[in-house]
C-alpha cells in the first residue's frame, strides 16, 4: 500500500492522550480523544475502546507512529507508572491489530514541525495552523493532545516516503 493511499495512525500516549488518523498526504481523516476507565481512583486507558476504533479503519491503516515515552524528572512514581502503562497498552493493541508501527523520539517530531524551544501550546497553535477548520483543536487540553497526534503523524508520514 502506498503512502497516497493507506492510513496513517498518529498517538500522543497517556490517559489524556489522542489517536489521530492522517492520509498520506497529512490530510486529517479522524481522531479519538483517549478512551478512559476509573480502575480504583485511577483512570486507565480502554484497550477495548481504542481497538473498538481502531478496528473500523482496518485494514486500510497502513503504519502507526507512537510518542517515545520517558519518565520525567521530578514525576512521581505513580504518574510514571500510569504514564509508562498506558503508552504499553495502546502500543500493544496496536501491534495486535497487525498494524506496523515506529516509535517517535518528542525531539524528532518537535523539531520538523519547528517547536524547539516553544511552549507547549506552540504545538496547537501550528497544528490550527495546518488544521484551521478543524475545531477540536480548540479546546486546550484535548485539543493539545490531538495537535500533538497530528504532528507526530505529519513527521511519521515523511519517514514512510523516505523508505519508499
Amino acid at each position: 500500500m502506498s503512502s497516497e493511499t493507506a492510513l496513517f495512525l498518529s498517538v500522543d500516549p497517556g490517559v489524556s492522550g489522542c489517536l489521530a488518523l492522517l492520509a498520506g498526504g497529512g490530510e486529517y481523516v479522524d481522531h479519538l480523544a483517549m478512551p478512559t476507565i476509573k480502575v480504583g481512583k485511577r483512570n486507565r486507558v480502554n484497550g477495548a475502546a481504542v481497538y473498538g476504533w481502531l478496528e473500523q479503519w482496518l485494514p486500510d491503516v497502513g503504519h502507526a507512529f507512537i510518542e517515545q515515552v520517558q519518565s520525567m524528572p521530578k514525576q512521581g512514581v505513580a504518574s510514571t507508572f500510569s504514564f509508562g502503562h498506558s503508552a504499553g497498552l495502546v502500543e500493544g493493541v496496536i501491534t495486535g491489530a497487525g498494524v506496523p508501527l515506529t516509535l517517535v523520539t518528542p525531539q524528532r517530531w518537535k523539531k520538523h514541525a519547528g517547536l524547539i524551544g516553544n511552549d507547549k501550546d506552540a504545538a496547537r497553535s501550528r497544528a490550527v495552523q495546518l488544521y484551521p477548520a478543524l475545531r477540536d483543536l480548540d479546546a486546550k487540553g484535548k485539543g493539545q493532545a490531538l495537535a500533538d497526534a497530528l504532528l507526530i503523524g505529519r513527521y511519521g508520514i515523511t519517514l514512510g516516503r523516505a523508505d519508499e
